[in-house]
């Protein structure tokens, strides 16, 4: 008779739990933890009218000419599936500058709506004539990195980093971090070509 009871108590049990109102919800996907390398540096002598120290995992892969004072170049960041995006350009005067880097600031302007907070740091090295800025959005944006660096008088380069993947920030923020160290790395390191 125990026997018959304890069956009919777990086709209760199991009946009330099985007509439940509740649908199960699945769990979002996860993320692979990348095991990125140690950083380490090269000089890269680019074809644009620049130079700089570039991670031993990125590479060039395109460089465009569509006019002599205009280059545009993209370094493939290997296993952070991404590409750093470099637009050139030759001032045609100095007057010109301001409206360059109103410009540059309108395209970091163009992912306020999605980032929770932009980070920038000025880049001020007048040894080298190098100055700029650098950005970090951060947040779900399409491009989590902008900078531009000029010479105030004849360079001026704008960059900007795209990944390969839907912006997912919490899943992104160690690629994120090495990546920054990278570029951190790339800016201090620029130096226009005589």
């Amino acid at each position: 008779m125990n026997k018959c009871l304890t069956a009919s108590f777990l086709i209760c049990l199991f009946v009330l739990f099985a007509c439940s109102d509740e649908n199960p919800v699945p769990k979002p996907s996860t993320y692979l933890r990348m095991n990125l390398p140690e950083h380490s540096y090269r000089i890269y002598k680019s074809g644009c009218p620049y130079s700089m120290k570039l991670s031993n995992i990125y590479a060039p892969s395109n460089v465009e000419f569509p006019q002599s004072n205009y280059c545009v170049e993209s370094i493939d960041l290997g296993p952070l599936n991404g590409t750093l995006f470099m637009y050139y350009i030759n001032l045609p005067s100095k007057d010109s500058l301001a409206e360059i880097i109103n410009f540059a600031n309108d395209k970091v302007d163009e992912h306020k709506i999605k980032a929770d907070k932009i980070n920038f740091e000025q880049i001020i090295q007048p040894n080298k004539r190098v100055f700029g800025t650098f950005f970090e959005l951060k947040g779900n944006v399409a491009t989590n990195f902008q900078f531009y660096l000029t010479d105030s008088s004849t360079h001026f380069v704008r960059a900007e980093v795209l990944l390969n993947c839907r912006p997912n920030y919490d899943s992104l923020r160690p690629t994120l971090d090495y990546l920054k160290k990278d570029l951190m790395e790339l800016v201090q390191h620029f130096e226009w070509k005589k």
